[in-house]
This record gives C-alpha cells, structure tokens and sequence, in this order.
C-alpha cells in the first residue's frame, strides 16, 4: 500500500508541466476509524514542490490545486489492485470501483504533522474514553465524524479486545515513512537542496548546546563514561557460534 501510494504521487509530480521533478513526501499508516472499525488508508504530508535532479532546479507549484482527486483515485486503485493480484491476495467480489483519494491544501502542513504525529505515540483509544468494564461488556465512546457529537457502543470484552488487537502492526514495521528529497539516505537530493537554498548544515551543529556533564549524587563532581555494556562491532566479530 505504501509503495503504491508513493508510484501514484511520484508519477504525478513527474508529469506535471509546472513540476517534472522528484517529489518529497511523509507517510502515516492508520488502520482505524474513530469507531474502532478496521480501515486501512494513508495520510500523507508533501510540499507542492519538486527538484529537478538533471538541471538542478527547486520547481514549486502555486495556488490550492495540486493534483486532480478522481484522477489520482483511478490510478491509485489500478495499481493496487495489480499488486494485490501479484501477491496472490483474494479480492472481493463486489469490491467498489470508485475508491476515494483526497487531496488538499493544509498551509504550512504544521498542523497536519501535528495531527499525524498523534498517532505514532498513542494507543488505538484513550484510555479516558473507555467509560464502563462491567459483566463482560465494555463500554467506549467515539466522535461521530459528521456531527463531531460523542457517542457511545457496548461489545462484548472479547469482541473489544478484537478491535484494538487488530490495529497491532507486525514487529519491525515501520508506520511511518519518507520518500523523495524529505529521505534521509537521499543524500545527493538533499545536497542539491542545500546548493540552491544555500544552506550549510555546519552552521546549525554549531548553534547546538553542549551536553551538560552527568554529576554524581553523592559527592558532586562530574562524571565521564569510560565504558559501555553494549560490546563493540569488533568483539562481536570475534565472537563464534556455539
């Protein structure tokens, strides 16, 4: 889903007259709607701008219209469609042949990440919006999207359980990524940026305040680490399996 969301995006900003460049882009994976329900969709946060690898050229697209939304839901869904065909994943029968994509303008995008970045470092539901846990039932409530009114659903304990354990992504995957110039390993991207901005990373890193010295409780001089418990990459090099 994310390889076929950046292809879209990618493509878009390529064919673009005012663009032709390579985009940037952050991604957020979301698994669930505010009832708990599982539905799958990522947000994502780009700058209506591109750069120009060959000509090196920071290109910017003006005004609140990016990308037209039906033409990108039509070439986002043929494309996941084709992955999931290739990966041997079973579609529905009556799965729908319109599929939403939404597009806007959000500023700066400061409050977008703001509003993405809440849920990298939170659970499914709060825990103040669990009301009730009484004879097997738990009661929870959830904002209604289109009256932004709180309601409130009763489930069994188990079927509770269900719907925050199914939001639980596999070890080691990653629910947040970056593509295009906003990568961090986009090195000759990211030089090229700092070229035609004039921007020189040396004088940020002097601007960073020294760390403060660790100082010993008892008798209040400073501390030094002199070692670590972690081993080095040598030791373990030279370690053999047993």
């Amino acid at each position: 889903m994310f390889y076929c969301v950046w292809e879209t995006l990618r493509i878009f900003y390529l064919n673009d007259k005012k663009l032709g460049g390579i985009p940037g882009a952050i991604a957020v994976l979301h698994t669930n709607t505010r009832e708990l329900n599982y539905h799958p969709h990522i947000h994502i946060v780009m700058p209506a701008a591109s750069i120009d690898k060959c000509k090196s050229l920071w290109k910017k697209k003006t005004g609140k219209y990016l990308f037209n939304e039906k033409a990108l839901a039509k070439v986002f869904r043929a494309k996941m469609l084709d992955a999931l065909t290739k990966n041997n994943l079973h579609l529905p029968v009556n799965y729908p042949k319109d599929w939403v994509v939404h597009c806007r303008c959000v500023g700066t995008g400061e409050k977008a990440l703001l509003y993405l970045g809440q849920y990298l470092y939170r659970g499914v539901i709060k825990e103040k919006d669990i009301i009730s846990c009484f004879n097997g039932k738990v009661t929870y409530r959830y904002k209604n999207s289109k009256t932004e009114k709180y309601q409130t659903k009763t489930v069994s304990a188990v079927h509770f359980l269900w719907l925050v354990l199914q939001h639980t992504l596999p070890r080691g995957f990653r629910r947040a990524r970056e593509y295009g110039f906003l990568h961090p390993n986009s090195k000759s991207l990211i030089k090229i940026m700092q070229w035609i901005f004039r921007l020189n990373p040396k004088n940020w890193i002097d601007k960073f305040r020294p760390r403060k010295q660790m100082v010993c409780s008892i008798c209040g001089a400073f501390m030094k680490i002199v070692a670590t418990g972690l081993p080095s990459y040598t030791t373990l090099d030279k370690l053999k399996p047993i």
